[in-house]
């Protein structure tokens, strides 16, 4: 897959009205745009891992602003779009998330409630494809933002997701001969660290997240079991 060409225009297109309704009305608000562009290695149970260069299209706006005393929150929404360069042996994922952040001088609280859909690949399993079904995961995102420097440009953010059973839906790459498999557990870890401009700013990420199914039929020899990491590099506008 190309990193400028998108197989999904109806998912471009949700993701765009995401962040239009996210920034209404637009004379109180206050956000970043940006692009991403970096490095992600998956792993499908014992199968051998494969990397791939991956783009991400990445938002917030705050769609209700505090009275601007200590510890009041922000009200923000925004989203994701992830498209790798081989969709074949990565997934493309599209996510939309709102929640509070309260800010204590230099740090930053948030919670939010998150959806992501993930739209995952095949494997080739002794010359037999293996078909996974698109999932739609509730996320809970807990954040910690904490800026220093000169003007308080420069930051590290921290972010642990905890996953909840997914939703399941057909794919276009076939049918599933198994039933969709029980989500055990899984989780995300993102640590970014970055330098606010005062119109744009640059940013560096690593994330690693692990998805494990129990152990039945609709988990075949462990081949739904998920390992990602992922080291990105981005720029954005700030508004």
């Amino acid at each position: 897959m190309n990193l400028c060409h998108f197989r999904s225009p109806k998912s471009l297109l949700i993701f765009l009205a995401l962040f239009l309704l996210a920034s209404v009305p637009a004379f109180s608000q206050r956000g970043t745009l940006g692009i991403d562009v970096g490095q992600t290695t998956d792993r499908f149970g014992s199968l051998s891992s494969t990397s791939a260069v991956e783009g991400i299209l990445n938002g917030q706006f705050i769609v209700l602003r505090g009275s601007g005393k200590e510890g009041e929150p922000n009200l923000v929404a925004g989203g994701e779009f992830r498209f790798p360069q081989d969709t074949s042996t990565h997934a493309r994922e599209l996510a939309g998330f709102v929640g509070p952040e309260f800010q204590f001088g230099k740090l930053m609280l948030g919670f939010h409630g998150q959806a992501r859909k993930f739209y995952l690949p095949t494997s080739q399993v002794n010359g037999v494809t293996f078909v996974r079904n698109n999932q739609l995961f509730l996320e809970l995102p807990v954040v910690a933002e904490y800026k220093f420097g000169q003007d308080h440009r420069a930051f590290v953010r921290a972010e642990g997701i905890w996953e909840f059973n997914p939703r399941y839906s057909n794919t276009k790459n076939g049918i599933s001969p198994y039933p969709n498999p029980h989500l055990d557990h899984g989780y995300s870890l993102r640590g970014t660290a970055g330098y606010n401009f005062p119109h744009w700013y640059l940013r560096a990420s690593y994330e690693s997240r692990y998805f494990k199914y129990g152990q039945h039929t609709g988990n075949p020899s462990g081949l739904d079991n998920w390992r990602s990491d992922l080291v990105s590099g981005g720029i954005g506008f700030v508004f």
